[in-house]
């Protein structure tokens, strides 16, 4: 077929995530739906027990007003419990770990601007920090790319004789559990130990549901707490945040240069046209364009490995003729 995609890979693909998208729908719906069913209706219960309790000196129309403010006060992080009534979500700690979760991408929602002002610094310091988050981000992985990944493979292949593509998927295997325990089991303990009520297994929830930065905000650490537990509950885990996401980032760069996954990739993706003479030089033009715009060339990274390998190759190539 040439160059020409095979449109049945695609939607192969489209219909195998659509599949998975409905498989997770039923799931949630399963096992969340009797428990929502259940709180709704102890909360009805609680709800007409206080009522008939307190029905002469309680008007209900009251209560439903002082409830409306309660609700509305929490949805932006003020809780109407006494023990935890002076709680600040903007002192500096606070606000440094609200920062770091919007930088990341997290964005936890137990938080957010109440004024105007800013909800719009809120938009510029996003709009600024997003991209100068992501240069940061590329240019810390392409240093410890070579150095964590790329580096280990060729120890593994040249000193133990290992293959390079055993070697690759050793590594990244052994990358993969390094991340897990160190920056997801370790910190659950972490967690478990210092945050009150919390479960070991809603500890490491937490840790993914941050590193994925996916958010959902109902796990927040130093909640609850007088400020000066709050100030160290929430500075380590904005440390935490910054350096787990990318050591996160570095497991999932390690694993996506695996060789079973770019054939996995490749399967799926359009096959390239053999290049040919006539094209040659515009090819290496194009070449040429995509590394002038990479982050990586901002961020002055030498390809290193098999990439320098492959460039070297590709240089003397023009310059082999066919012998004899």
């Amino acid at each position: 077929m040439g160059g020409e995609t095979e449109p049945w890979r695609y939607w192969l693909l489209l219909g195998a995530y659509g599949l998975f998208l409905l498989l997770g729908a039923a799931v949630f719906v399963g096992v969340e739906a009797p428990q929502e069913a259940g709180l709704r209706e102890a909360l009805r219960g609680a709800r007409a027990g206080f009522v008939r309790e307190h029905q002469g000196c309680l008007a209900e129309p009251g209560l439903e007003q002082l409830l409306q403010r309660v609700l509305d006060a929490d949805s932006y992080g003020v809780s109407a419990l006494g023990n935890v009534s002076d709680d600040e979500n903007w002192d500096f700690s606070s606000a440094l770990f609200f920062a770091a979760s919007v930088l990341t991408t997290t964005g936890y929602g137990h938080t957010v601007p109440l004024s105007d002002g800013g909800k719009v610094f809120c938009i510029f310091y996003t709009l600024l920090g997003l991209p100068v988050t992501l240069l940061l981000a590329t240019c810390l992985l392409q240093q410890l790319m070579g150095l964590l990944s790329h580096r280990p493979v060729r120890y593994l292949h040249t000193h133990w004789g290992i293959s390079p593509g055993h070697a690759a998927l050793g590594h990244a295997a052994a990358m993969g559990l390094s991340v897990l325990g160190l920056f997801i089991l370790l910190p659950a303990l972490c967690f478990w130990a210092l945050e009150n009520g919390w479960t070991f297994l809603e500890s490491v929830y937490f840790c993914f549901i941050s590193l994925s930065t996916i958010g959902l905000g109902d796990y927040v650490p130093g909640r609850g707490k007088i400020p000066s537990q709050s100030l160290d509950l929430h500075l380590s885990p904005t440390g935490y945040l910054l350096l787990g996401l990318l050591a996160m980032l570095l497991a999932l760069e390690t694993i996506y240069e695996l060789r079973e996954v770019h054939s996995l990739v490749r399967f799926f993706a359009p096959p390239k046209a053999p290049a040919s003479p006539s094209n040659e030089d515009d090819d290496q033009l194009e070449i040429l364009s995509h590394d002038q715009l990479g982050l990586a060339t901002v961020c002055g990274a030498t390809p290193s490995g098999s990439q320098a390998d492959s460039e070297a190759d590709g240089r003397a190539a023009p310059h082999d003729g066919p012998s004899g």
